[in-house]
């Protein structure tokens, strides 16, 4: 079997690691396996699930396992006729300092700067993608969907799609029988065109940086035993850690080939994680990110009001903490995630909505345990790591199948020589869980979803221009560490597109992305900050950030402030805003 063959089976299971195999080892393995390497030490083995890892994914460390992320949802309110675009995206635009920096005497439009968007495709088709004699802006577009073309170099699967063959395409009658690739989600291509479209439709619309180029990775569906793992509804869009690993590996390649900065813009999240950034996808992002000419922006998720984070605190006068969950009907199984630091170690009680008890004494070893009941059909498996590998932080999941419909309680108790701690408790993302499924006694914040925690990063919340109020959905900092986030907030609420009005922080990093292709351009292209990358970046955003007056900054729903690309020249000017 191909390593092809291997990556795509779902015979075949994606494990993550920091590990070292030369392409000269000569030793056997006692399974079925291939290795992608991403960098240094880090890789994606694909190993046969049959062999001794077994099909128990919760006998493996935490990070291991590839997490499943979902889309930061930009709903469709409504699809609006051309004559009635004028309003929402132009002025957002406007509210962030974009338009002001596309004038003269800056001129930023994105010339020789790529945004690369990982994502559900490109409907490379539409006006709104071309220049001005209609050939496309798209460099290059990896579809892991495809298998029956050539993948990138140094790649195993889906089928790359270059400029050459785009404009083939576009200049034939039937563009999808020369390149078939497609984003029948529309989720990808509203990102793009809001980052880096074309001005179309008589001025009614344009992209924050409209002279860029595109590159596109269209990312395949995770495998049904992750799927299955993690208990993600049918039909729901669910993408694998390893092949987003593999599309920034892909973006950061292309791009030195081009010899041009980098704009990374990532609309999908999932509360899976640590929530400081410290998994395996937040550790590579950040070494992509802190290299020059490069900067990476990630919707900072929608789970601000949704009711799916729990915060505990346990006291010597206070031995133990009711977690209540209310779970719907429709549910089918869901995880939670519970995680604490040292010193402390936590145990739990499970109480049923019908009043069965069961105990999970804290056994300390990688065993998952399971817990059935006498009057519920509910199966839970306790899955457990005393110190996960890449955080260092106790974990503790919790997976549901067919639980009863009902409050259930966790009731948390701390042991050993030091009683109390702090604990956090995450339900999924809300694409991933029925609506009738929550916390009864919820937190909002430190509901920023991964990996927009990692500090090289730029996190966009999401705000309405109309009455600059906070989106109610947007997530909320800090992080589990108290790292300040998110860093901006950007126009987020009802925002105008080609592809109808949207609402979302992946709405809010299309738009912060764009601007960062604008800073790029002036710092790299136009040598005034050739050395910059993510990090500095971020902080011409921060320095050049609008921020009101009777409002404390940094601040858990807006960072420092909001995004104003004009902004950062008038601070370099002279006409700077102080905190």
């Amino acid at each position: 079997m191909t390593c092809k063959e291997r990556i795509l089976s779902n015979d075949y299971a994606d494990v993550l690691g920091d590990i070292i195999l030369p392409e000269e080892y000569q030793f056997d393995f006692p399974f079925d396996y291939c290795f992608h390497r991403l960098a240094g030490e880090w890789g994606i083995i694909y190993i046969e699930r049959n062999g001794t890892e077994g099909n128990n994914l919760g006998q493996r460390a935490y990070s291991l396992t590839p997490k499943c992320y979902g889309l930061m949802e930009s709903v469709q309110t409504q699809d609006l006729k051309a004559s009635q675009r004028t309003s929402l995206n132009t002025l957002s635009l406007a509210e962030s300092g974009i338009l002001a920096a596309q004038r003269e005497p800056l001129g930023l439009t994105g010339k020789n700067v790529t945004i690369g968007f990982i994502d559900t495709g490109i409907r490379y088709q539409e006006p709104v993608f071309k220049d001005f004699a209609g050939r496309s802006r798209i460099v290059s577009i990896w579809d892991q969907t495809i298998q029956t073309g050539a993948p990138p170099e140094g790649f195993q699967y889906g089928t790359e799609y270059t400029n050459e063959m785009i404009n083939e395409a576009l200049a034939s009658d039937n563009p999808l029988s020369v390149v078939p690739s497609t984003d029948a989600n529309g989720h990808g291509s509203m990102m793009a065109s809001l980052a880096a479209g074309s001005p179309i439709e008589n001025g009614s619309f344009i992209g924050a940086a409209p002279d860029c180029q595109i590159a596109v990775v269209k990312l395949k569906e995770a495998k049904p035993y992750l799927r299955d793992y993690y208990k993600i509804p049918p039909g729901v869009p669910c993408y694998s850690e390893s092949d987003i690993l593999q599309a920034i590996q892909y973006l950061q390649k292309y791009v030195l080939i081009l010899t041009r900065p980098l704009v990374i813009c990532l609309g999908i999240g999932t509360s899976y994680g640590d929530h400081t950034g410290a998994g395996m996808l937040g550790r590579y992002i950040d070494y992509i990110s802190t290299q020059k000419s490069r900067v990476t922006v990630i919707a900072g998720g929608n789970e601000g009001n949704a009711a799916h984070h729990f915060f505990g605190e346990i006291s010597d006068s206070q031995t133990y903490q009711d977690v209540e969950i209310r779970v719907g009907e429709n549910d089918k199984g869901f995880i939670m995630d519970m995680w604490g630091d040292a010193p402390y170690f936590y145990n739990a009680t499970i109480i049923t909505p019908g009043g069965e008890r069961a105990r999970w004494n804290n056994p300390r070893n990688y065993v998952p345990q399971e817990f059935t009941f006498v009057y519920e059909k509910t199966r839970i498996v306790i899955e457990y790591q005393l110190v996960e590998t890449l955080s260092g932080a106790e974990i503790i999941r919790f997976r549901f199948s067919n639980p009863t419909q009902g409050v259930w309680t966790l009731r948390i108790n701390s042991e050993g020589n030091t009683v109390g701690g702090q604990f956090h408790i995450w339900l999924p993302i809300t694409d991933f869980l029925s609506a009738d499924t929550y916390f009864l006694e919820p937190n909002p914040y430190t509901t920023i979803t991964e990996p927009a925690y990692v500090h090289s990063v730029v996190t966009a919340a999401a705000y309405q221009i109309t009455n600059d109020s906070i989106a109610a959905s947007s997530g909320r900092g800090y992080a589990r560490d108290n790292y300040i986030v998110p860093d901006i907030a950007a126009p987020g609420v009802s925002v105008s597109t080609p592809f109808g009005e949207r609402s979302g922080t992946s709405v809010a990093a299309a738009i912060t992305a764009g601007g960062c292709a604008q800073l790029m351009e002036w710092a790299v292209v136009d040598s005034n900050d050739i050395l910059v990358n993510s990090v500095n970046i971020k902080n011409y955003l921060i320095r050049g950030a609008e921020r009101d007056s009777f409002m404390e900054y940094p601040n858990r729903e807006w960072g420092y402030g909001r995004l104003d690309v004009a902004g950062v020249f008038e601070f370099l000017a002279g006409i700077g805003r102080g905190m």
